[in-house]
């Protein structure tokens, strides 16, 4: 089988390296990839949707899978079935519960799903006069892509109608935050709940929460994520069958129903109130860091999840995990989240250490390979080291191990990574 990835991230990478493990993949391209993925597979220089079909076809790749969110809520899904192409994602119609936090909430209302409670509004003095209702810290949400910045938790409610304002003003997201949505701040613990999906039927990957703070013990500034670990025993069995039969169920009849099937990664981030999951929001792609930790833990063939997911046959596969659990830590450069940094060479310590060499490995995302053939961090997030193990304190001490062997100027990082579970072991 020959696989298409669209995307130059750590989720891409850690798909690809998913898929390098399959006997049954044959090759793989990256577009563009990055500047690790070429040791994966190869990278191509291609962003047009359609000559990216064009490659599709005179390659004759068999599935295309995308990664990041812009490409789906601009069509590229669209753009591929319609030259008979198969791609994993949901097409653009589809991907609007990402694209439009309004579409997203106001979906979630007509099909009875729990979620905060909310207005949508392009006017501030609407949204003033609901954020009086509120009790404090009130959730002021800007409607488009953000990149995954997108989301103020406001203390105070003077706070939440200056959010508002800057918003509807295009100060703070440009045109999407021409309209919002402002809700009630749920008080509770956060999960990341994956579902992959063929229209109608799906599979409910192992659920991992993510810690999106960029300093220790949740401080700092939020950012695209710090790291994650999976499976969460903060989910119980209970929370699995309500997730099943108030979310997920009535989502995927609701967009089947509305004339949008949902095919590809329906990402449910979801709070956990006095028992009972709340949708938060939905991406319509996995996330990153979660994806780091989500392919290692895949015991089945990779390609068979997403291709039987990209052309409705999830009903026939058999898709089996491994029972362990996975620790990503995000090793982020000097400046990260607030300015770029420059450039720094990558510098990784051979690893001698047996069980290092076995229980873990890095993703690669913010990085370039220069002529000289070295890695340099050139992105915000530069990589992930995935450690595994039988127990989450093992998977995350293996992590932390792999972390000491990366080097770069600035390298910084979370040093408490799942403790939320681990509070006596930190």
């Amino acid at each position: 089988m020959n696989i298409l990835i669209l995307g130059s991230g750590g989720r891409e990478y850690s798909i690809g390296l998913a898929l390098t493990r399959d006997p049954d993949v044959d090759k793989i391209w990256f577009a563009p990839g990055n500047g690790a993925t070429d040791a994966l597979g190869e990278n191509i220089a291609i962003s047009d949707f359609g000559a990216l079909a064009d490659f599709a076809e005179e390659q004759g790749v068999d599935l295309t899978i995308v990664g990041p969110e812009a490409p789906l809520v601009d069509g590229v899904v669209d753009r591929f079935q319609e030259r008979g192409l198969t791609i994993f994602g949901p097409t653009a119609a589809a991907a609007q519960l990402e694209g439009s936090k309004i579409f997203m909430k106001n979906f979630l209302a007509r099909h009875n799903i729990p979620t905060a409670r909310y207005i949508e509004t392009g006017l501030l003095e609407e949204a003033e006069a609901f954020i009086d209702t509120l009790p404090t810290p009130v959730v002021v949400k800007a409607d488009g892509l953000c990149g995954g910045k997108g989301v103020i938790i406001a203390s105070t409610h003077n706070e939440a109608k200056q959010a508002a304002k800057d918003m509807l003003a295009g100060t703070a997201f440009g045109d999407a935050g021409m309209k919002i949505v402002v809700e009630e701040y749920l008080d509770g613990y956060e999960l990341s709940v994956f579902a992959i999906c063929d229209g109608k039927d799906y599979v409910v990957l192992p659920a991992a929460q993510d810690h999106k703070r960029l300093l220790n013990d949740d401080q700092g500034p939020n950012t695209g994520g710090m790291g994650a670990y999976a499976p969460t025993p903060l989910v119980n069995d209970s929370i699995y069958r309500q997730l099943d039969e108030t979310v997920i169920r009535p989502t995927l009849a609701g967009m089947e129903a509305e004339g949008m099937p949902f095919t590809g990664v329906l990402f449910i981030g979801v709070m956990v109130v006095d028992g009972k999951p709340i949708v938060l929001e939905y991406n319509v792609r996995f996330g990153d860091p979660e994806c780091e930790e989500l392919m290692p833990l895949l015991k089945s063939p990779a390609s068979e999840l997403f291709y039987k997911a990209a052309t409705g046959d999830l009903a026939n596969a058999t898709i089996e995990f491994y029972d362990q659990y996975a620790v990503g830590v995000v090793v982020a450069s000097k400046d990260y989240p607030y300015k770029s940094s420059a450039p720094a060479e990558i510098i990784v310590d051979d690893i001698h250490h047996d069980d290092l060499a076995e229980h873990t490995h890095i993703s690669y995302a913010g990085v370039t390979r220069e002529r000289d053939g070295k890695l340099y961090a050139t992105g915000g997030r530069v990589l992930v080291c995935v450690g595994m193990g039988d127990s989450i304190a093992k998977a995350r001490d293996r992590a932390y191990m792999l972390v000491g062997q990366v080097h770069f100027v600035g390298k910084q990082c979370r040093t408490d990574i799942a403790y939320q579970v681990l509070k006596d072991a930190v």
